[in-house]
């Protein structure tokens, strides 16, 4: 007599169709199918996870740069200032900082004219 495993094919089935849920047409109830979308899917969101990295640091960039040209910068002069005078504050934060503590991103800025 020949077993076919019904539980764990069922079962591996069931967990792919599970993870597809919410797609369109057959690509959530036809396994083969399915299959395919999940594993396209899932390269997607692997890429996409480095993709917004790099888009959030360009968006930081974009903010500081902003930020500083009020006070005769440009975002390349501004950072150098940073690095000679030893301020070891990171593009995330001085974005943070110029939208939501303009006073405390001027008195960086002050350090940065001094160096």
């Amino acid at each position: 007599m020949r077993v076919r495993g019904g539980v764990k094919h069922a079962r591996r089935r069931r967990k792919i169709l599970d993870l597809t849920k919410g797609f369109k047409g057959k690509r959530k109830n036809c396994y083969r199918i399915a299959k395919q979308s999940l594993l396209k899917a899932l390269r997607h969101h692997f890429v996409s996870r480095k993709l917004r990295k790099r888009q959030m640091r360009r968006l930081w960039i974009i903010r500081i740069g902003a930020a500083v040209r009020p006070y005769g910068f440009n975002y390349s002069r501004f950072m150098g200032a940073l690095r000679r005078a030893n301020v070891a504050l990171n593009r995330k934060v001085l974005a943070e900082l110029a939208i939501r503590d303009p006073a405390a991103f001027e008195k960086v800025v002050e350090v940065a004219k001094k160096a």
